[in-house]
Formats: C-alpha cells, structure tokens, sequence
C-alpha cells in the first residue's frame, strides 16, 4: 500500500506525519533523520510495550541508537504527575543528554506523558510520536499538546511541545479491542463534523466499525484526520484562537469523562458532548435539526452513546474546571451545519442552560 506523508507547519517546528502499514520497522529511520540523537528511551505502558516496544527497539538499534525503556502502568487514571516523575527519573537513569529523544510508543496517555516528558527533561528533548490507537493517530499525536490529569481536572498540567515526528502503523489496530477502536472514533466524527463535509458522508456510508475495512482505507482515513488537525494546529499553535475548534465535544465530553473516573473512554464522551452541544445549538438556533440529528445518527452508528444520564450540576461542576475556562467565561465550539463550526463565549450560567438543553434527552 501507499504511504501517506502529511508535512505538518507550525511556528515553532515543521514536521512529517508517516501513515502506512508495517511501517513500525521504520521508526529508527524517520527518527533519525528528524532528531538525530544517540540514545532514545522508549516510554510506553504495561498493555502496548509487550506488543511493540521490542520491534521499535530493534527499528532504533539498527538506526545506531541506544535504546532506553520507561513503562509505566496503563490507564488514564495513571496519567498523574506521580507517574511523569517516574518516567523523569528513568530518563535520568539512562544518562540521557540534551541532544536524545524519547519515543513514545502507545496510546493518548503514553503520548501525552512522553510528550510532557520530553518538554520538561534538560528544558526540552526531541520526541518521536508512535501512536498505536486510532484516536492517538488521528488526534493526540499531532498538534503538540502534552499534559497530566489533576484530581479537579483532565488535562491540567501541561505545555505545548511539537513532535520531532510522527509515525503511524495501522497494522496496530489488529491488536486493538473492538471497544477501544469503537471508542476512538469519537474524534474522527469531531474532525469530519468540524471541516469535512465529505469525510462525514463517507462516514455516514461506511462507518470505521464496519468488518473488513482494507489498510488502506484506514490509512486513508487516518491521514485525512492529520490534514484537518494540522490545518488547524498551523494557524494556531498555542490554542489562542482557531484552534479552540478542535475542542468541539469537548466541554460536555471531558466533564463526563471526569465525572466516570475515567471510565469512559476519552472518544466516547467526546461523542456524547458532540451530540449534546449538537442539540443545545438546535434548540437555541445555531443549527438546524438535521444537523443534529445526522450527527446523532452517526455516533449511533459507531455504537457509541449519544446521551449522559449525568446530573446537571455535576456537569457544570467538572466543565468550570476545564482549561477552556476564563474567569467567569467558557469558550465553546458549537456545530452550525456539517463542516461548519463556530467559537462562542459564554458565561457560566449560560453554559448550565446549553447542558440543561442538551442533556438527559433520553434518560
């Protein structure tokens, strides 16, 4: 199959996206032509590392690197400041320097930590994304965000820190769950809801848990995702504006998160706040029915929930600690129309009628 190369251009670094099949075997090589470095410590967790970490390993050796490893116990409810320090001290352990990399091979959590260790060790090291879900690839991965989970909050403690690379196998996906990769799909329904008029009819026609989807299918998929994300990400790195429309599904989606402990996978809830918001802007008329209604149909269609049983109060309380907060106000996505999306800010008080709208429909 063809490889896909998406060059990704931000103030701060420009990078490549690798998106094929079988190409883990390559990550020593794209590696080294964008980090250079002589030792590489791979931080991933106790579910991916038995599955990949020897064949990165052995993709680096060959590329001349030395190889480190830093495992850390899977879970977002590990995504904690504990276990970046841990993953520090191993980085420390391995005599790491100022010019070597991490790679960090895994899931959103393994990126995030890896990321967010990378920006802090020696003041910032080179990192090489390996995302091996689909929501990793198509999300997390790209865009530079690194960050840790606070008890009030997911996402709290972080900095921007853009990849060196990025590289992504869809063979992975033959190990992932059934529910996992249904989960994943959240995002890709955000991405093609946000700008994709075509992706999400596509979407519509076939949707990604259909049986039998060819690699290139997915790759072609994973790789329209990236060109979304980094044509957002280009024109704002730092989140100061545009890209606050990546956080569409976001503020009902990470309050729900939050409120489960984490027990609800971060693409699910996303797929809930998506359906949420969807149907508050309906009922306010920021979008027409059949808006909402096909992105219901949709996230249905990937067998996710489109709907909280989640007291209101709850949500508002958990969604006033989210970093999209300012003083008294929440800067919102809201979907006007497939592949159109617009930022508002609203106050707190208007925010609690927008969930009072758009949750508990059918609960």
């Amino acid at each position: 199959m063809a490889e896909h190369t998406i060059e990704v251009p931000t103030p701060t670094k420009h990078y490549l996206c690798h998106v094929g099949a079988g190409i883990l075997s390559e990550v020593g090589t794209y590696a080294r032509k964008a980090a250079g470095g002589n030792c590489a410590c791979i931080v991933s967790d106790s579910n991916v590392a038995p599955l990949y970490a020897d064949k990165v390993a052995s993709s680096l050796e060959k590329a001349g690197y030395r190889v480190a490893r830093s495992v850390f116990p899977a879970g977002e409810e590990h995504k904690r400041l504990s276990t970046l320090e841990r993953i520090l001290e191993d980085m420390a352990d391995a005599s790491l320097t100022r010019d070597d990399i991490v790679v960090a091979v895994g899931g959103g959590v393994t990126g995030d930590m890896g990321g967010l260790a990378a920006a802090l060790y020696q003041r910032g090291i080179e990192v090489v994304q390996v995302p091996t879900s689909l929501l990793a690839m198509v999300d997390s991965s790209v865009g530079g965000k690194t960050a840790v989970d606070l008890p009030e909050g997911k996402n709290l403690v972080g900095a921007f820190w853009q990849p060196a690379s990025v590289v992504a196998d869809v063979d992975c996906f033959k190990t992932i769950s059934p529910d996992l990769f249904r989960d994943s799909c959240g995002e890709v329904i955000k991405h093609a809801v946000l700008s994709d008029p075509d992706l999400f009819s596509r979407l519509e026609k076939t949707p990604l848990t259909t049986p039998g989807l060819s690699e290139d299918e997915l790759a072609d998929v994973v790789a329209r995702n990236i060109e979304i994300k980094r044509d957002v990400v280009a024109t704002d790195e730092k989140e100061h504006s545009r890209r606050q429309v990546l956080n569409l599904g976001h503020t009902i989606g990470h309050a729900v998160e939050a409120a489960s402990d984490f027990e609800l996978g971060h693409g699910t809830c996303v797929g809930i706040g998506l359906c949420c918001m969807a149907w508050a802007a309906e009922k306010k008329g920021w979008c027409d029915e059949a808006t909402a209604t096909r992105i219901e149909r949709l996230v249905e269609a990937h067998g996710m929930p489109t709907d909280t049983p989640l007291p209101h109060d709850t949500i508002l309380s958990f969604a006033a600690h989210d970093k999209k907060r300012h003083a008294s106000s929440v800067n919102i996505a809201v979907p006007e129309a497939i592949g159109k999306v617009s930022l508002r800010t609203v106050s707190l008080d208007e925010l609690r009628e927008l969930i009072d709208l758009g949750c508990g429909r059918s609960v």
